[in-house]
């Protein structure tokens, strides 16, 4: 008896899964015929709006800096799969605040293509697949499954596949079979499984074809991309050319691969060691550990100049080795969360460890030394590249070593027009503080390798030394 009652269990819960496939299936096609899904196989449109530099803000609180789209264009083929975007920005935050290449000077065209092969990321194929109609088209190829959810007060139909990171995608389906939100999650190094959505809203028909006429990006909780789109043109003859590998628009510049046996450094001085290879970083020999500022290696202290993505996404591996994290005031509530999230999609050491995190905070000055090696540990006051925004100065030996408030290029660069207000930011600082520095240790090393002086901070700022 007990047999049949399992086995009874076993045909009903096969039969009710069928039933939600064929369900999934029926909100599917009846979303595609509304949204014109099924016979769409390019779409380009325009628009107007605003983009936003992921892990770049003024502070941990902050929303991502903004750029303004003068133009954008996307063009879409869901038969290769291929996107292509072009666009042209301007400065949006006025004066300068936050990173992502600020301040940017006059018109900066940018470009992505993706087309999807087998080796391409995940994250970027999202690109095409949280669109309104790929995603539909993506739900139909992977199984999807279909479920009531509320949100906002609003009741919608959610149909759901998996990724290929194993997390789902989850479209959201008004009573007018209109797809107004997708979302998923998706790794990163600093914030772990990190929300990314895409809300759309204020649908038109365009030949056929319902497209929205506002789009949202976010990820991690801030928009990073704000569209109003101006034109729609439906299945015209598209042309997208692989051009390399492409990036999500608006994610952050990944952090700086970890140092490895063949890493260049150089000896700056007796126990200290500038290390070269991605971003630059100096190690110091105290007598009982040694310190690390801005660096790759896993030793017990490491000096973090400040919170942006591109310098904070290796932390989680020293405090996974135990070691003390030296930062601003304003980062210790954040790193605090940052260290003990989920990390699921793609777990690191921290998040098999879970190590309990050290936390050495500091607000205007603070001092390492063991008698021997002094580091000064100082606040850039005024900065607006980033309000916890820390240099290291070694007295001894007359470095600075700084992140993005001087980010030197080319050999005899002309002075920029305007001056970065970052950089000018840093010489005033080294005149408040009075720091006597004969050579410059930028954590963005110049690719050339050379010695910056100081001299050349200053001819960038149209001064003389």
């Amino acid at each position: 008896m007990l047999k049949k009652s399992l086995a009874a269990i076993a045909i009903v819960t096969w039969l009710s899964g069928t039933a939600a496939a064929q369900d999934a299936r029926t909100v599917i096609n009846n979303a595609s015929r509304a949204m014109g899904a099924d016979t769409l196989k390019t779409i380009q449109y325009s628009a107007v709006g605003n983009d936003f530099a992921v892990g770049q803000s003024y502070s941990p609180t902050s929303p991502w800096p903004k750029f303004v789209n003068i133009t954008y264009t996307r063009a879409i083929d869901f038969q290769v799969p291929a996107s292509r975007v072009d666009r042209i920005r301007i400065q949006g935050e006025t004066p300068p605040h936050g990173g992502g290449l600020q301040p940017v000077r006059g018109e900066q065209p940018v470009s992505q293509t993706i087309v999807v092969g087998a080796g391409t990321p995940w994250v970027q194929q999202l690109e095409l697949w949280m669109m309104p109609q790929g995603f539909l088209k993506a739900a139909a190829a992977n199984n999807a499954t279909v479920k009531s959810d509320t949100l906002g007060g609003k009741t919608y139909t959610v149909v759901s596949f998996i990724g290929q990171n194993k997390a789902p995608v989850d479209g959201y389906i008004n009573n007018q079979n209109m797809v107004e939100r997708v979302q998923t999650r998706i790794d990163n190094p600093v914030l772990g499984d990190m929300l990314f959505e895409a809300i759309y809203s204020d649908y038109k028909d365009f030949g056929g074809v319902k497209f929205p006429t506002r789009i949202v990006q976010q990820q991690g909780g801030f928009p990073i991309f704000d569209l109003t789109i101006t034109d729609v043109k439906p299945n015209v003859l598209v042309n997208i050319q692989a051009q390399g590998r492409g990036g999500a628009p608006g994610a952050a510049a990944p952090p700086a691969a970890a140092a490895t046996a063949g890493t260049p450094s150089e000896k700056l001085a007796d126990g200290v060691y500038l290390i070269l290879g991605g971003y630059a970083s100096v190690a110091v020999d105290f007598k009982d550990y040694i310190v690390v500022i801005e660096g790759p290696q896993s030793e017990e202290r490491v000096v973090n100049t400040h919170h942006h993505f591109d310098h904070s996404g290796g932390l989680r591996t020293f405090v996974a080795e135990g070691a003390t994290v030296i930062t601003h005031q304003i980062n210790k509530p954040y790193y605090e969360q940052l260290f003990t999230a989920p990390h699921t999609l793609n777990p690191d050491k921290q998040a098999a460890l879970k190590k309990t995190p050290t936390i050495e905070t500091m607000t205007e000055k603070k001092v390492l030394t063991d008698g021997n090696h002094v580091i000064e540990l100082h606040h850039l006051q005024g900065s607006g590249h980033n309000e916890g925004l820390l240099v290291a100065y070694l007295p001894k030996e007359k470095i600075l070593i700084e992140a993005d408030a001087f980010n030197p290029a080319q050999v005899n660069a002309p002075t920029p027009n305007p001056v970065s207000p970052y950089t000018e930011n840093l010489v005033m600082n080294i005149d408040r503080l009075k720091l006597d520095v004969d050579r410059i240790i930028p954590i963005h090393y110049p690719p050339d390798g050379r010695r910056v002086s100081k001299g050349e901070l200053m001819r960038a700022v149209g001064q003389s030394n």
